[in-house]
């Protein structure tokens, strides 16, 4: 029979009638289930590089490395050789010279006081005008300042005594010459003699402090 004579067959392959009872004459084969390809998983999208690490915050420079106990004994030894070989040379330059005494806490406190004193122009000669170095004189103070700071509760009690009475003066001192400068500017802008910080002009000495700084 030829090839486009032949039947058209129509195969029924459903497994149960339309009352749900099984056919008789259904496939016994397994139905074969419908492959559904899945699609492949998306890939990973990639991981942003981590952000840049924020640059350090500026931070106080090192301090440079301490030096070692060694280091210390030995250039302890070798200052001390040379004050004793410098305090013998002048001893015999100045026969009968007493031997300067050693530093101590009192010492201290006295060198910056006078340090101070002079900066306020407490070293003026009579007749001379006075030259005040007024933040020179005002950092003087203030180191005694840091001193009585750093040393509170380690003093004996003439220490103690020594310290604030030093403080006392010098700062009194210093407000006694900044109210006279004041004064002094004052009178100079009304028209009067004032001071002279060139140290030239009308103003003679005893006029007002001179400032040097």
């Amino acid at each position: 029979m030829p090839e486009q004579n032949k039947p058209f067959v129509v195969t029924d392959r459903r497994k149960f009638t339309l009352d749900g009872e099984p056919r008789p004459d259904a496939d016994p084969s397994p139905e074969r289930e419908e492959r559904v390809s899945t699609p492949p998983a998306p890939t990973a999208a990639a991981t942003p590089p981590p952000p840049a690490a924020a640059p350090p915050e500026a931070t106080e420079p090192e301090l440079p490395t301490p030096p070692t106990a060694e280091q210390n004994d030995e250039a302890r030894r070798a200052y001390e050789m040379t004050a004793d070989r410098l305090d013998t040379a002048i001893r015999s330059a100045n026969p009968g010279m007493d031997h300067p005494p050693a530093m101590n806490f009192e010492q201290l406190v006295q060198s910056i006081y006078m340090t101070a004193i002079v900066q306020l122009g407490g070293a003026t000669q009579a007749g001379q005008q006075p030259q005040v170095d007024i933040l020179g004189a005002r950092q003087s103070i203030d180191m005694l300042g840091v001193l009585q700071e750093k040393t509170k509760g380690n003093l004996t009690q003439e220490e103690t005594r020594l310290l604030e009475s030093a403080l006392f003066e010098i700062r009194m001192a210093f407000l006694e010459i900044t109210q006279a400068i004041a004064r002094s500017a004052a009178t100079k802008a009304a028209g009067g003699a004032g001071i002279n910080p060139a140290g030239t002009g009308a103003a003679g000495p005893g006029a007002g402090p001179r400032i040097v700084r």
